[in-house]
């Protein structure tokens, strides 16, 4: 009897770290929308160097009002950074759950 492996593209496991590196939320969290075991979403956090991935408790996607008198090239850069992390995390998404095609869809006759 073998032993069957699920194995994971390099670009999946790629973007699930850049995901957990930025997005701030617990590796459990993420683990779960990816669809994957959290020790093996932790395994290549650890084999891959994870400093501090994922570390964070505090989300950082609420958007922040700018004091008065606030650098607007600053605020346009972080506003410019979470889009992209936002982007990033929708095309990991699309990758874990495709939209349904018409095919998906089986009418019953009676």
């Amino acid at each position: 009897m073998g032993t069957s492996r699920n194995l994971y593209p390099d670009e999946f496991k790629r973007e699930a770290l850049g995901l957990l590196a930025s997005s701030g939320r617990p590796l459990s969290q993420i683990a779960s929308e990816l669809g994957i075991p959290a020790a093996r979403l932790r395994a290549w956090r650890n084999g891959n160097g994870g400093g501090q991935a994922g570390s964070p408790r505090r989300s950082n996607t609420q958007a922040v009002i700018p004091p008065a008198g606030a650098d607007l090239a600053a605020e346009n850069a972080r506003l410019r950074r979470e889009n992209e992390r936002l982007r990033m995390e929708r095309e990991i998404l699309k990758n874990v759950w495709p939209a349904p095609s018409a095919s998906d869809f089986i009418e019953c006759a009676e």
